[in-house]
């Protein structure tokens, strides 16, 4: 069967403002279609989505990005990146990372996210006093999973500033249409985070802690196999970089959600015991992540296409989130939807490892907003990131009252 082209263009400024429209529509033509511009076939429902996720056959293949030169840092660490490996190197890798995290790290800081969500809420309010517009991406939500992040790794607070700049220049490598100084910008961050990581690693050798860093630079499997440090150096930036972007954008694209549904935003004020539910449907809705490629390893029939071996496939994880067959009334925001299996942690072998500490952020996070306030009002439009892979907000300005 030939699947029709795919017209969606994902560098229209209308598309990357809001691309469900534009997917209900291609979902209606095909589960699956080819799109020219970008050379991969577009997996739109959720079944197909979830296929291409969980598929043996369809892989994350890293190619070093050309010239290899120009590239070192950033190709270091995603040729040695879990989320770019398949088994057995994966399988290997995932068990050593998982026995560190094995070790409590995320209910060991549950209080202490909470804590500190209550006080960065606190001066959010002090600041807006009800009247002033703040916002609530600068001041809360990239504050926070960055906070924990270093706090996890044991970061010293004097470094922790170095972290979010580094992580957002690199990210930016992974939308379509970058300029030159996009990528010279991402490399010399991969470049100076991986030369930082391995002072902070050589450190911890010589004086472990009960940070997850020293558990990583300790951890042994049954076999006695352990992290090189390449691996650990690219699991603490995959942390820091998947981790927390996806935390800051869950907590802009879910905030602005309530804020435009507000019989939701009320509903669950009056009943936080709504709040597990509610943070589920916030990653549903928008998805933070909306696209996710796979390589196919010999030729694979998805969606009544072939997508033969060689060729690339995406999930587009925001499209299969809002696919009818699945959600009941998926424009719909519903905080307290049950029936919910969204796909934004991903799925398969590659399903997202912190998600556990994600939730505990926005939980505590949204938590706070709600408990320490007794009004959230947008105070202007808020204004959305121009890119299409990784979908967030560049200002989110709320007014608060106590």
């Amino acid at each position: 069967m030939t699947a029709p082209a795919a017209p969606l263009d994902l560098t229209d400024p209308a598309v990357v403002a809001d691309p469900y429209p534009a997917f209900a529509e291609a979902r209606a033509v095909a589960p699956v279609q080819w799109h020219e511009g970008l050379g991969l076939w577009l997996a739109f429902t959720h079944t197909e989505a979830n296929a291409v996720l969980r598929d043996r056959r369809l892989g994350r293949i890293w190619a070093d990005k050309q010239p290899a030169e120009r590239f070192g840092s950033f190709n270091l660490i995603h040729r040695n990146a879990i989320l770019e490996m398949e088994p057995p190197d994966h399988t290997r890798l995932r068990r050593l990372i998982s026995a560190a995290f094995a070790r409590g790290h995320v209910e060991r800081l549950r209080p202490w996210v909470e804590d500190l969500a209550r006080t960065l809420v606190d001066g959010l309010v002090e600041r807006s006093a009800g009247v002033e517009p703040v916002d609530v991406l600068s001041g809360m939500a990239e504050e926070l999973p960055v906070a924990v992040i270093a706090e996890l790794l044991g970061v010293p607070d004097t470094d922790r500033p170095l972290l979010r700049p580094w992580s957002n220049a690199i990210v930016k490598m992974y939308e379509y249409g970058r300029t030159t100084e996009t990528e010279d910008a991402a490399e010399r961050a991969a470049d100076e985070f991986v030369a930082y990581l391995r002072t902070l690693a050589a450190e911890r050798r010589r004086a472990p802690g009960e940070d997850l860093l020293s558990h990583l630079v300790s951890v042994r499997d049954s076999e006695g196999d352990r992290l090189t440090e390449d691996e650990l150096v690219t699991t603490c930036i995959l942390l820091l970089n998947a981790g927390h972007e996806a935390t800051v954008n869950v907590s802009g694209n879910g905030l602005l959600a309530l804020l435009e549904h507000p019989s939701e935003l009320t509903r669950l004020r009056e009943d936080p015991n709504l709040l597990p539910t509610a943070i589920e449907e916030l990653m549903r809705f928008d998805s933070p992540l909306q696209l996710f490629e796979r390589t196919a390893t010999a030729d694979v029939e998805i969606g009544g296409i072939t997508v033969e071996r060689g060729q690339k496939i995406a999930a587009l994880l925001g499209s299969a989130n809002h696919d009818p067959a699945v959600f009941d009334a998926p424009e719909v925001l519903d905080v307290g939807r049950t029936d919910n299996p969204h796909i934004s942690f991903g799925a398969g072998i590659h399903f997202c490892i912190g998600a556990p500490l994600a939730r505990v952020e926005l939980q505590a996070s949204f938590g706070a907003l709600l408990a320490r306030t007794s009004r959230l009002e947008l105070a202007r439009p808020a204004r959305r990131r121009p890119e299409f892979v990784i979908r967030g907000l560049a200002e989110l300005p709320v007014v608060l009252t106590a």
